[in-house]
């Protein structure tokens, strides 16, 4: 299958006003001049990455203020996304985590993890599916995983279970499709260092933290590239091999010390 030529084509990113997706986004943009369509809940970050990146790179940006927690919101955003028939690819990147033990978590939060990493991603999925999966099509979708969906991690349960879910998904998915020309690939990153790491319960965990601009460089590339499943970063990769050939349980053990050192550590400061 044939790399992706993003110049002058339209582009979505979710989860675009921080993070991962900002980076993504300027990479698209100042890397491969692709014209984005950039989605989240917060209007002055996404405007100002707007103005910036129409200044800086010369592409075309629109704008979409949406709350993933609610399906009807999902659904809007790719309605929005494909109106103009010109939509090329599309990478889904908004998450939202919970570093904590997992029943101090209100109920009200978890369906909201579940319905933002989840549900609005497999409705998202589902249409870009049935824009994308017909002859003459040609495009990509990328959902944005975690290496947390390879192993149960501790401490974020409800995360490492969502993530789980759409690593399954979009790996399954991708032999579901029958245009040559569309694919789908899961990108699993290990920790990065973005605004949803830089707290104190993320302290003691900071050394393992990837720069962001790696991740979305190695992101990028496995889009561009048409990956099927990848990790980024040598050691992630090495790691992720390593990890099947130990016991999950030992592993999982293991993981749950180191995480709750730095939790308990952020508690008592």
């Amino acid at each position: 299958m044939k790399k992706l030529q993003l110049k002058n084509k339209w582009v979505l990113i979710t989860g675009a006003s921080s993070g991962l997706g900002q980076e993504m986004a300027r990479q698209l943009a100042l890397n491969f001049k692709a014209n984005l369509i950039i989605a989240a809940r917060r209007a002055d970050k996404l405007e100002q990455l707007k103005a910036e990146l129409e200044t800086s790179a010369g592409i075309q940006v629109k704008v979409i203020i949406a709350d993933l927690s609610i399906p009807e919101e999902a659904d809007r955003v790719i309605a929005e996304s494909i109106a103009e028939n010109n939509l090329y690819g599309a990478i889904l990147n908004a998450g939202v985590t919970y570093f904590g033990r997992h029943t101090d978590l209100p109920w009200a939060d978890f369906e909201s993890i579940l319905k933002t990493n989840v549900i609005s991603v497999v409705r998202m999925t589902n249409s870009l599916v049935n824009y994308f999966d017909k002859p003459g099509t040609e495009g990509s979708v990328m959902l944005v995983s975690s290496m947390a969906s390879y192993f149960p991690v501790p401490y974020q349960a409800a995360y490492s279970a969502t993530k789980a879910f759409i690593t399954a998904f979009g790996s399954a998915l991708h032999y579901e499709l029958k245009n040559p020309d569309f694919s789908i690939t899961v990108f699993a990153p290990g920790g990065i260092a973005t605004e949803m790491t830089d707290n104190t319960k993320f302290n003691d965990l900071k050394s393992w933290l990837m720069p962001v601009s790696q991740a979305a460089k190695e992101g990028l590339h496995a889009f561009v590239t048409r990956k099927y499943n990848y990790v980024p970063g040598w050691l992630n990769r090495v790691g992720s091999v390593m990890m099947n050939f130990l016991p999950k349980k030992f592993l999982t053990g293991r993981m749950s010390k180191v995480y709750l050192k730095s939790l308990v550590k952020a508690e008592t400061e």
